[in-house]
């Protein structure tokens, strides 16, 4: 029997292509596994930026309501495991390594992308624990992403930007058009950002997906921190602030509470369980803030010119007394151009590092690219360990140290921060109950 490590390594060599879009391999497979649509109400989450975020408050607003809720996101910081949830507890290994073989032996002659074989492992999860409700994060794009398997019950699309062209497309329209794909008819379509491209409402009315735009159909306003939601069902007037970090998330917040209000016919949330979901989200990487004495470290998986814009709005609101350096890691398939441009202006000092792996990049590279955008010292750095060590020998007291780029990034220096006792408990139990009797 392979253990999980195993099947990961497995995965990642079983199919020809790393991404390889598209829905008839996994549609295979499934009526081999006789695997139905949920009876459950689903959540499904697209967008750039933003998604893992708003699947998050949904499903611990849903969570605080006293129900059972499986949450899919990718990728991972540093645990597979973080991927697939239930009542927000990992996914044990074994359970992982039971749906893994369950999977292979309906393959035969159909190979899978390590994203498939990850999603069919969480449509296999969450069937046998018999939960109240899925919420399900798109990994890329929507029409032809695995999770577009799954018949939504309200599909959320966050927002759109930049980011992954080469199999989406080269414009906001395309790729917005991409994103509409996870629309069904008859199934609400929240609209998560303002001044998004058309192409999202006209694709809904085509399909008689009835929307629910910010701004329009929902909208949010804030009080100091405080703020109101304001949709078809309900008016809450006293949120409290989002417990993630930024104003974005106040939108984000709006989104997911404008989600989960679609299911009020089928699933009761009282406005205490909309108030403690939004109170009880931490999510590793979003603008994510660790005080270290003297010293503040800033988390922020950031990886395109959207992204980086949002983190250098937030760097600019909480302004600090020194310097912001940055250890910064980006792939070689992302605009590091468009995110030196957004940037350049906040950050004072910055050590590039070398990522790893089939889309990693050089320090060199990375500099190269970035370095005619920006007018601050540079230096270089093997890892993101080593730049971690080095924007620290070089921080004072009173600065602070942004680690940004990619999730890539960002997993490597919380093992970073760890091992330095720098690092605050975060990690979830696995889930191990047996599953309910339905």
């Amino acid at each position: 029997m392979r253990s999980l490590e195993q099947w990961l390594a497995h995965q990642e060599r079983a199919h020809p292509q790393p991404i390889d879009l598209g829905l008839e391999r996994l549609q295979r497979v499934l009526e081999r596994l006789q695997w139905t649509q949920p009876a459950v109400p689903v959540i499904t989450v697209a967008g750039t930026n933003g998604k893992g975020s708003v699947a998050a408050y949904a499903s611990a607003m849903l969570g605080a309501a006293g129900y059972r809720v499986g949450t899919f996101t990718s990728p991972h910081l540093r645990d597979y495991r973080e991927r697939i949830r239930v009542h927000d507890a990992w996914v044990s290994a074994d359970a992982l390594v039971e749906a893994f073989e369950r999977i292979e032996s309906a393959c035969r002659d159909v190979s899978l992308t390590f994203f498939e074989y990850n999603t069919l492992a969480a449509l296999l999860v969450f069937e046998a624990a018999h939960l109240d409700a899925w919420v399900l994060e798109v990994g890329m794009g929507g029409r032809l992403d695995a999770v577009n398997v799954v018949d939504p019950s309200v599909a959320v699309v966050v927002s759109i930007g930049f980011d992954h062209q080469e199999f989406l497309g080269s414009t906001l329209e395309a790729i917005a058009r991409e994103k509409a794909g996870i629309f069904r008819a008859g199934t609400p379509a929240v609209l998560g950002s303002d001044g998004m491209p058309e192409v999202l409402e006209s694709c809904a009315r085509a399909l008689g997906a009835p929307l629910k735009r910010l701004g329009r159909e929902y909208d949010f306003t804030r009080h100091a921190d405080r703020w109101r939601y304001r949709g078809p069902r309900w008016d809450l007037a006293d949120l409290p602030a989002p417990s993630l970090l930024g104003d974005t998330q106040f939108a984000n917040a709006a989104a997911a509470v404008a989600a989960v209000e679609e299911l009020a016919s089928r699933l009761d949330v009282p406005s205490r369980a909309i108030a403690a979901g939004l109170g009880s989200v931490h999510l590793a990487g979003r603008f994510q803030v660790i005080d270290a004495g003297h010293l503040q470290w800033i988390l922020d998986v950031a990886h395109n010119p959207a992204a980086a814009r949002v983190l250098a709005h937030n760097l600019r609101a909480r302004p600090i007394a020194g310097r912001t350096l940055a250890v910064c890691g980006i792939l070689a398939d992302k605009d590091a151009d468009g995110v030196a441009a957004e940037l350049a202006d906040r950050i004072d000092e910055w050590w590039m590092a070398s990522t790893h792996g089939a889309r990693g990049t050089s320090a060199a590279a990375l500099a190269e690219r970035m370095a005619p955008h920006l007018r601050t010292p540079i230096h270089l750095a093997g890892d993101i360990a080593r730049a971690c060590t080095d924007a620290l020998a070089a921080a004072g007291p009173r600065d602070r140290i942004v680690v940004f780029g990619s999730f890539h990034t960002v997993g490597p220096a919380m093992d970073w921060l760890e091992a330095r006792a720098l690092l605050p408990s975060g990690a979830l139990r696995e889930y191990t109950l047996p599953p309910r009797v339905p």
